[in-house]
């Protein structure tokens, strides 16, 4: 593709708050972790399972019979961590491990607080370091350490049973876009909505694909399409959610552009929402050119042109 020296690379962070209920079995060992203590749960074998599972892995009965085991153990196996992430137990280097702690039979995975790789081994005796607040499930132990070290025992926090957690849920990684979407990319930093056409059907992609799913030929031929489409499939949203930007009710429809074979997916405004319908003439609302990138987001929403709706057979095989 000619324009673009090198793909592009841009991060993408996705984060949200997870929120469970947790369950009886889940509720009770959440429960002793905030009190400052660790249970588990006998299965049929007369193992006894650390972290507490709902159902014996052997007959899928349900469990309730609860033993408390130590706050000490073992270490089975581990890892070393030399670069934590964000969000781990501990800002410094660690080790993963495997504790199996006294009177359990199945360990236990946290992270374990040395100095070094040297420092830990496998059969090492740990035990908890309790976290200041409590009242969040596994992270109610900020980490293991070993066995001995001066520690403070927790008081308990006493209380209504744990039912709920809420748990953040991140994944930061760069993205390398392909040299097509490069491309697709800088042209809509210039206000450019770019495809490829196969070569072998004609069928014009857009964001384009690199290959033809249909061929898998290469698709090397750049197409310009215009900002106007037809809406093929679209959803109401009734549920806020976090995050939300627009007020419920509104559309997020399939936009098929006109010369294009393939749809995608975008908001509608500009009508209510219980006016979009299949087949509906949309053009593209941009923002303001001084807001422009290399994204997708350069296009507002969709809006209706006034058109007549499109026939259903033109449309009909892009569902």
């Amino acid at each position: 593709m000619t324009g673009i020296s090198e793909p592009l690379s841009a991060p993408l962070n996705i984060g949200f708050d997870y929120t469970r209920s947790l369950g009886t079995v889940h509720s009770r060992f959440a429960t002793s972790l905030r009190d400052g203590g660790i249970v588990g749960v006998r299965g049929s074998d007369g193992r006894v399972h650390v972290p507490p599972i709902e159902y014996d892995p052997d007959t899928a009965a349900p469990l309730d019979d609860f033993v408390e085991v130590g706050s000490q153990g073992a270490v089975i196996s581990w890892t070393w961590m030399p670069d934590p992430l964000p969000g781990q137990p501990l800002e410094r280097p660690f080790a993963w491990a495997l504790v199996r702690l006294d009177g359990a039979d199945t360990p236990l995975l946290h992270a374990v607080d040395v100095p070094g790789p040297e420092a830990i081994s496998t059969g090492m005796r740990v035990q908890v370091r309790w976290a200041a607040e409590r009242g969040n499930g596994i992270r109610d132990i900020a980490c293991f350490e070993p066995a001995g070290t001066p520690t403070t025992a927790p008081e308990p926090a006493g209380g209504d049973p744990v039912t709920m957690l809420t748990s953040p849920v991140q994944l930061n990684y760069t993205h390398s876009a392909s040299p097509e979407e490069s491309r697709y990319l800088e042209g809509l930093a210039e206000g450019r909505l770019l495809g490829q056409r196969c070569p072998a059907c004609s069928k014009v992609y857009i964001p384009p694909r690199g290959a033809c799913p249909t061929d898998g030929v290469p698709t090397v031929e750049e197409v310009e399409l215009p900002d106007t489409g037809t809406v093929t499939t679209f959803c109401i949203v009734n549920v806020p959610f976090l995050g939300q930007r627009i007020k419920p009710p509104y559309v997020g429809a399939y936009v098929l552009l006109d010369g294009a074979d393939i749809p995608f997916l975008h908001l509608v405004l500009g009508c209510e929402a219980d006016e979009v319908r299949m087949g509906m003439r949309v053009k593209a609302s941009w923002k303001p050119r001084d807001e422009w990138g290399p994204t997708l987001e350069n296009i507002d929403h969709f809006e209706p042109t006034g058109e007549p709706d499109a026939a259903f057979e033109t449309y009909a095989h892009h569902l």
